[in-house]
């Protein structure tokens, strides 16, 4: 195989399946998790400030730098591990600790972040998790702590991974800042499933909260949003009058759709971010096989109830932005139709009113015609006139009988000459 060349990029595409591996935890421990959102002026450039908030981190413990262009690192920092990953709009950190708090989801937990380093983030706290790692008590224990834990008309809890870990939130942030979630470990599962189902309950709760923002972008848009419905479908029903001058209807209808499509290319990152992050909310929660605990409500249940709609109103407002725009298009193309045929019939008035002045220079040109053949008829009677005089007296008749006896033919030969030399004109 020596002779064979590889494609630049097939180890790139091979290593790219196995990227961000899951962590291995083994209960009883505690992650603290927390995902930064990058600044929107960089998303898609540079990412140097988020690598050099990492690599503070890193050398606060002495711990090792990443590859350069890596996008996801592990490492130890002091007596705990570090999960570092850098996604499109935001970065990860995850601290692993292989110890309980003696109080359930302490604030203390979250100093395995330094609070100056936080404090010097380039990016923006989109979400942080607190999650209790422990053995499976016995179901009614278990159920009595989850329920003095989180708030009762929120809580979510099913088994998950064939009844191997019972996972548990209430996906409200409490009063330290943070999302708190619960995992019960049957005895015996392995510590890479337990490390997987933490996995992914930190990228729902992060992938759920990232395209919630899809939600707020549609809030914040909707009085815009419904301004420019009413405005043109105000414009479209002036399409059946006459009484309004289409041109001026054209030009607004024009103003409004370029407003609109402004508002699309403003949202239509977002709302595709949106339904990404959402598909991948509903497949993470899909993967953790839920089965129900004691009849209390799953993370799929919840979703469907309190997250769903949501995105469905992302989705809706999306196609009615896409609609609007079609309905404004076909409105400018009706308008356009109807202002080409009123200049149409303009041009028809004014050619016909060009044909009747055509009409008009004609007869006057050929009264000019006349007239002019009248006028150098009458020069050049006089002119011929100085040539044939000398001969009346020979000829025996007076000046008026040779110029009567010579005005006819002068007056047919100019008029010849004229009439050629309109001919050969045209």
């Amino acid at each position: 195989m020596s002779g064979i060349s590889d494609h630049p990029l097939r180890y790139n595409l091979a290593n790219e399946l196995h990227a961000r591996p899951f962590p291995t935890l083994a209960a009883p421990s505690t992650a603290v998790f927390l995902a930064l959102r990058t600044p929107a002026n960089v998303v898609g450039q540079s990412r140097d400030a988020e690598l050099a908030h990492l690599l503070d981190l890193l050398d606060r413990f002495g711990a090792p730098h990443p590859q350069p262009g890596a996008t996801h690192f592990t490492c130890a920092i002091g007596r705990n591990t570090l999960k570092w990953e850098m996604h499109a709009e935001f970065v990860t950190f995850t601290v692993f600790t292989d110890r309980l708090s003696a109080r359930p989801f302490d604030p203390a937990d979250f100093e395995a972040f330094p609070e100056d380093w936080l404090g010097a983030s380039p990016g923006k706290r989109i979400t942080s998790a607190l999650i209790r790692v422990d053995h499976m008590p016995a179901p009614q224990k278990a159920l009595a702590e989850l329920s003095s834990w989180f708030v009762p008309e929120s809580i979510a809890m099913c088994y998950v991974l064939d009844r191997s870990c019972l996972v548990a939130t209430d996906f409200r942030i409490n009063a330290a800042g943070h999302q708190c979630m619960a995992v019960f470990v049957d005895k015996g599962t392995g510590t890479r499933r337990i490390g997987r189902v933490v996995q992914r309950l930190c990228e729902i709760e992060t992938y759920k909260t990232m395209s919630m923002l899809g939600y707020f972008r549609v809030k914040s848009i909707a009085s815009d949003l419904g301004a420019l419905e009413a405005e043109v479908a105000t414009l479209m029903g002036k399409l059946r009058s006459d009484d309004e001058d289409a041109d001026s209807t054209l030009e607004r209808l024009l103003d409004l759709s370029g407003d609109l499509e402004k508002l699309i290319a403003e949202t239509s990152f977002r709302f595709g971010a949106t339904e990404a992050y959402e598909a991948i909310v509903h497949q993470r929660i899909k993967v953790l096989r839920e089965e129900r605990f004691e009849g209390r409500q799953t993370f799929g249940e919840f979703m469907s109830r309190r997250y769903d709609p949501a995105m469905r109103t992302v989705t809706s407002t999306k196609a009615r932005m896409m609609s609007l725009a079609d309905r404004a298009g076909r409105a400018g193309q009706l308008l356009r139709t109807k202002v080409e045929v009123a200049r149409s019939a303009q041009n028809q008035s004014l050619l016909e009113s060009m044909d009747r002045r055509a009409d008009l220079a004609l007869r006057l040109q050929e009264t000019v015609e006349g007239l002019s053949v009248v006028a150098i008829s009458y020069y050049a009677v006089s002119l011929a006139g100085y040539l044939v005089f000398p001969l009346a007296g020979p000829l025996g008749v007076s000046k008026g009988v040779m110029s009567a006896a010579i005005t006819l033919p002068v007056v047919l030969i100019v008029w010849w000459l004229v009439r050629r030399l309109k001919a050969r004109m045209h």
